[in-house]
C-alpha cells in the first residue's frame, strides 16, 4: 500500500488484501463490512461481497464519534423496520402486491 493515494470511494482493491476485518459479521450468508485501519490512522470500509468495489474512507474523528453515537443509540432509528401499510408513490404494500 506503500505511496498509494488514498481517497474516497476509491477501488477497495487498491488497499490491498491484507489487514480487512469483519468485526460486524453476522448470521447473513457472509454478507458484511470489512474493515481496515490505514498507516495514517484513517479506517476504510468496505463490502465483503465486493472487496474490489468502493471503500469509504473516514477519519480516526469520524469513526470514533459514529461508534460512540451508535452505541449512545443516536442510529436506532435505522433498525425500526417501515410501516408496511405506508403509502409510496407506488400505494400501500398492500396495493403494490395486489398489482
Amino acid at each position: 500500500m506503500d505511496q498509494v493515494h488514498v481517497y474516497n470511494g476509491m477501488p477497495a482493491k487498491h488497499l490491498g488484501t491484507e489487514g480487512w476485518a469483519k468485526p460486524w459479521s453476522g448470521p447473513n450468508g457472509g454478507a458484511c463490512v470489512e474493515a481496515l485501519r490505514l498507516n495514517d490512522g484513517r479506517i476504510a470500509l468496505r463490502q465483503s461481497t465486493d472487496p474490489d468495489g468502493p471503500a469509504l474512507i473516514y477519519t480516526h474523528h469520524e469513526m470514533e464519534r459514529f461508534i460512540q453515537g451508535a452505541k449512545a443509540g443516536a442510529a436506532d432509528f435505522l433498525l425500526s423496520r417501515p410501516d408496511p401499510n405506508l403509502t409510496t408513490s407506488a400505494g400501500t404494500a398492500p396495493e403494490r402486491r395486489a398489482a
